[in-house]
């Protein structure tokens, strides 16, 4: 049996609170590892946290300007001397485009290190996907991505999303929401199949628990709709009187809902609310507007319409909530379209799912404090397109 194969076992076959004592057992024995530790990216992606168990003995890492901030932010590897004739390299650890962490291996250098880099890659990726299973039956990886203590609406709001990034042969997703430990009720929905794509982009009234609440209840209605089969214009229509039916009218939700048509790129917008979209196409942006329609509760049985619309490859899709373009300065200045226009073109070379925290860091720089007064969301959707 090969070595990687059996490290494969290993992690397959480990409880799910012993993935990193697995992974690091099965390194040493069979690629000669000197030290193997797991990095998990915390909710702001700010740094990298550490899993360990408490006490914990070794310190957080940035991910702006570290070695294993490198390696996740480019998601490749990255090597360095540790000395001695040690080499240490930093695996992202990914799964389906949605960015964990980082795997950091010490070993031996050379020629040994250059016949086992792609095997060790691998080995991230398949340690990423357990990662995800184990985080059914322990807390340990979830405690290990934050640095802070969570608010309770926070918490709620994490669990209810899809991940932070994706990436299929025809689309690239990034997403992040800030404050990243206190946030309220903005929120983010994608699901891909074998032949479309959904994608919900959310913005709900109120502030801590009641926000995320509603946020909940819309989310949860939509997800219902959707796999029951539902048109985008039927799934708004059922969220609707979901939420009707519990508020009354005394709250709502603003959301932007697509169904893109993957082999074409057409798509069915249903715009209810205060989500923008800004569309970058061959160096230039665009606030691409729709048919604005009632938000999701505001009144009883409310008629949705979808529009279309059509994405080509090549296209960036950014989209972003009222928190990002009505945030104002110390001096009362809003954000606004020219500030979110200079911020998508200074980061068009980065890749989808870097987009959301460097505008997200513009954004702070314009606020002049590090924490906002709403909720802050943005998403970044890179199309390619199906080739024939």
């Amino acid at each position: 049996m090969n070595r990687f194969v059996t490290t494969e076992r290993a992690l397959r076959t480990a409880a799910p609170h012993r993935l990193l004592e697995a992974v690091r057992d099965v390194l040493a024995e069979q690629y000669a590892a000197d030290s193997v530790e797991l990095f998990m990216a915390d909710y702001g992606l700010t740094v990298l946290q550490p899993v360990s168990v408490l006490p914990h003995t070794l310190e957080p890492v940035a991910v702006h300007d570290s070695p294993a901030g490198r390696a996740f932010g480019a998601q490749e590897p990255f090597i360095e001397s540790a000395g001695g004739g040690l080499s240490r390299v930093h695996l992202p650890v990914t799964v389906r485009g949605d960015r964990l962490g980082v795997l950091t291996v010490t070993l031996p250098g050379g020629e040994h290190l250059r016949g086992c880099l792609a095997e060790l890659a691998e080995v991230a990726q398949v340690l990423g996907h357990e990662v995800m299973v184990a985080e059914r039956d322990t807390d340990l990886y979830l405690q290990a991505r934050r640095k802070d203590r969570l608010t309770l609406a926070a918490e709620m709001q994490w669990q209810l999303l899809p991940g932070r990034s994706c990436a299929r042969a025809e689309f690239e997703l990034g997403a992040q929401l800030e404050p990243a430990y206190a946030i309220f009720g903005d929120n983010f929905d994608w699901s891909a199949s074998a032949d479309r794509l959904m994608l919900y982009v959310t913005n709900g009234m109120g502030e801590g628990i009641e926000a995320s609440l509603l946020t909940n209840l819309a989310i949860n209605a939509l997800r219902n709709a959707r796999r029951a089969g539902l048109a985008i214009d039927d799934q708004a229509a059922l969220a609707d009187q979901a939420v009707y039916a519990h508020y009354r009218g005394r709250c709502y939700l603003s959301v932007l809902m697509f169904d893109f048509e993957l082999s074409t790129g057409r798509a069915w917008v249903v715009d209810a609310g205060s989500p923008q979209l800004l569309r970058l196409r061959e160096g230039a942006v665009e606030h691409i507007a729709f048919e604005a329609q009632l938000p999701l509760g505001m009144f009883e049985e409310t008629d949705y319409v979808a529009q279309e619309f059509a994405v080509e490859p090549g296209d960036r899709l950014v989209f972003v909530s009222d928190g990002v373009y009505g945030a104002a300065s110390p001096g009362g200045e809003t954000y606004g379209e020219a500030a979110l226009v200079r911020a998508i073109m200074s980061t068009r070379l980065l890749p989808a799912a870097e987009v959301p925290r460097a505008v997200l860091r513009e954004l702070s720089g314009h606020r002049g404090k590090p924490v906002a007064d709403d909720d802050a969301l943005v998403v970044c959707l890179d199309w390619r397109g199906r080739g024939l």
